[in-house]
């Protein structure tokens, strides 16, 4: 791997780099209630589409810039440089499942608006039952002439309660073996039929939800792919979803730890050996996870999609979020519950579920297993 900027890259970087200093909202931490949050990361979306860093290696006839996926890697370096708001994640996995198995109408009608930020998306995969072991999935759907009657219930589904529609998993075949039963629909969340449940989470703020589907009605016309396809299309979305890189997580692990370090620096924390190394462990956690989303950039680069060793970034990543935010209670000690230093229990609490979803940790472990041909 050549780790150079090539003059196209270094060009698109230092142009960049100029235009966080002069777009990131001012002072978007202070703003801790959930419609706030929302608000910002509405505008902030449309902020960075309007000058073309969304979709950067998205084809253009989509609304992309057609450009390779190591510029994704610059706009996520430069976000965590320039402590801007977390990117983006959903547009860029769930796009990606739209536009590899979409038919060509699909894929103008659902995409530049996706890109845009104009149409608001949620993943229905998971369910009570059915969440790293996916294939378990129960919600049904039927097929009635020319289209499908949709019955079952999903479960964390994040962004639910602002989505206009959802890239839903059903099973269309129960005849069928649990992996190759189910299909991918695109689904409008205002259907008749469709009940979205707030679940309140340790933020006391709505951040996710539970989705009931009763007798709802979609067309053939919205699924994407063959009838029994998605589990196929689930696990291209996950591979993406399970890149640090593709998530916009690197940029606000580095922001994070520069923070971090500045209040270890101000607390005279850091003449305090134990206190430094932790700090270098949580430096080391996130460049071993920058230098494996380099090597998987580098394999798309060399036309290879994401495959099952995206299990190896997904464990790093789970390391290093959590163990940063473990350094960040030890730092902070009991001012994480006083004053400003609550956002910084929340993020704790947020960095829990890491090594859960996009599937947990143990799931990771078993595919890399099966990879390397060892005993079950």
């Amino acid at each position: 791997m050549d780790y150079r900027d090539t003059p196209e890259e270094a060009k698109f970087r230092l142009e960049l780099r100029e235009w966080f200093k002069h777009n990131i909202p001012a002072n978007w931490r202070d703003i801790t209630d959930g419609e706030g949050l929302r608000a910002l990361a509405k505008s902030w979306h449309k902020a960075l589409y309007a000058d073309g860093y969304m979709g950067l290696n998205w084809p253009k006839e989509y609304g992309g810039q057609g450009l390779s996926p190591s510029f994704d890697a610059i706009l996520n370096d430069e976000a965590g440089r320039a402590e801007a708001p977390r990117l983006p994640g959903m547009v860029n996995y769930l796009g990606r499942a739209i536009f590899t198995y979409g038919t060509e109408e699909q894929k103008l009608l659902f995409l530049p608006t996706l890109l845009s930020g104009e149409v608001q998306w949620c993943q229905g995969f998971s369910e009570p039952g059915a969440g790293s072991d996916l294939a378990s999935l129960r919600t049904r759907a039927d097929l009635q002439g020319d289209h499908y009657v949709v019955n079952g219930q999903k479960m964390w589904t994040s962004g639910a309660l602002q989505a206009d529609w959802c890239l839903l998993l059903a099973r269309t075949d129960s005849g069928a073996a649990k992996h190759k039963g189910i299909s991918c629909l695109l689904t409008p969340l205002d259907a008749p039929g469709i009940t979205v449940n707030p679940i309140v989470l340790h933020s006391g703020e709505p951040e996710t939800a539970e989705v009931f589907f009763d007798d709802v009605h979609i067309p053939v016309t919205q699924r994407i792919g063959e009838p029994g396809a998605g589990w196929r299309i689930a696990m291209t979305t996950v591979s993406y979803e399970r890149g640090a890189s593709d998530t916009g997580s690197i940029s606000v692990l580095r922001r994070q730890l520069r923070e971090l370090e500045q209040i270890a620096h101000q607390k005279g924390l850091l003449n305090d050996l134990n206190t430094r190394m932790k700090l270098a462990r949580a430096h080391v956690d996130i460049e071993a996870l920058s230098l494996n989303v380099a090597q998987q950039l580098s394999s798309r680069l060399a036309g290879r999609d994401p495959g099952p060793e995206g299990s190896v970034g997904k464990l790093l990543w789970s390391k290093a979020a959590q163990y940063t935010m473990h350094v960040a209670l030890d730092v902070l000690g009991a001012d994480a519950l006083t004053g400003n230093a609550p956002r910084w229990l929340a993020e704790y609490f947020t960095s829990r579920p890491v090594s859960v979803y996009g599937g947990s940790s143990q799931i990771q472990k078993n595919i890399l297993a099966r990879m390397l041909d060892m005993p079950r």
